[in-house]
């Protein structure tokens, strides 16, 4: 089989946990908090595409020399690319704020598609991560970062006191499933709890055209009374049935008054209808932005304030 650009990566399913019994026939690996990238080598040069299939070569001068680090004439690569945040930890905001040589980023790469023309991605993932190894020598934007086999419990916790998202998991005999989403692969992601007033929410679409599309939520702001600073939308972790009762809970506290100051973007105020923020939603999220919007944000409840 003969890949060319570009090429459909294969991704993870969200889970939990290998069970212990089978714990040691897993491989482990940290989850790093960025753009997923796929690396084409050719005689010397590097494109760099995009999970959507763009090329994004331009964005990145930083990674020109990636060819130089590389033991073969050609090879596809697959990565997650990201930035780090004065903190020195992954930041997914400082990685927005990057491209075109303004924040150094760094390619973690953690498999091989093919070498010399070569496709790789019938062999077993134990395997391809020896070759990777071999394959590719570190540099300051671009590393093969380590993995281990086995105890996937002290990588998660390791993980979680750092501060990082969270692990993959990937079987180790598994084979490169070129644009599938396999259950060979586990995304085990840490969430963060975290509490906002509901400002309102936006109208739905599609099956949820009778309730909501997002629950808004904002912070507090201490330098006013009442107002709310706008920190995004909630749009996943309802149940038909939480659905129904957000719906007349809401309903019934609607004002004409939009509680966030300043009023959220022109996007959001398009089909946003406002509530009085005596509610208090708790959600689960990845992160904070740097502008304070909540980020991969699951809904959990909502409390009177």
């Amino acid at each position: 089989m003969t890949l060319t650009f570009p090429v459909a990566p294969m991704k993870a399913t969200m889970g939990s946990l290998p069970s212990p019994d089978v714990d040691d026939a897993w491989a482990y690996e940290v989850k790093w908090d960025g753009y997923r990238t796929i690396a084409h080598i050719d005689d010397g040069a590097v494109r760099l595409q995009s999970t959507a299939g763009l090329d994004v070569t331009h964005r990145w001068p930083e990674l020109t020399d990636l060819a130089d680090a590389v033991n073969a004439t050609s090879a596809i690569l697959d990565g997650e690319l990201g930035a780090f945040g004065d903190d020195g930890r992954p930041s997914f905001s400082a990685l927005q704020a990057s491209g075109d040589g303004r924040t150094p980023c760094v390619l973690h790469l953690f498999d091989v598609l093919s070498v010399n023309g070569v496709a790789t991605i019938d062999a077993p993932y134990r395997d391809r991560r020896r070759l990777l190894a071999d394959l590719v020598e570190d540099g300051e934007r671009w590393r093969v970062p380590a993995h281990r086999v086995g105890d996937g419990a002290a990588l998660v916790e390791a993980t979680r006191t750092e501060g990082l998202e969270g692990v993959i998991a990937k079987r180790l005999d598994s084979p490169y499933d070129v644009g599938a989403r396999s259950r060979h692969w586990r995304k085990i992601k840490h969430r963060i709890r975290v509490e906002g007033p509901s400002g309102g929410f936006t109208t739905g679409s599609g099956n949820r055209a009778g309730s909501f599309g997002a629950l808004l939520v904002g912070h507090p702001d201490p330098s006013s009374t009442g107002a709310l600073t706008f920190a995004g939308g909630v749009g996943t972790g309802f149940t038909q049935a939480t659905l129904d009762e957000l719906g007349r809970t809401l309903g019934a506290i609607e004002t004409d008054q939009c509680p966030f100051d300043p009023p959220p973007p022109a996007a959001v105020r398009r089909t946003a209808r406002w509530v009085q923020p005596t509610l208090t939603a708790r959600i689960e999220i990845a992160e904070f932005t740097n502008d304070g919007h909540v980020r991969h944000a699951s809904f959990v409840e909502l409390v009177e304030t």
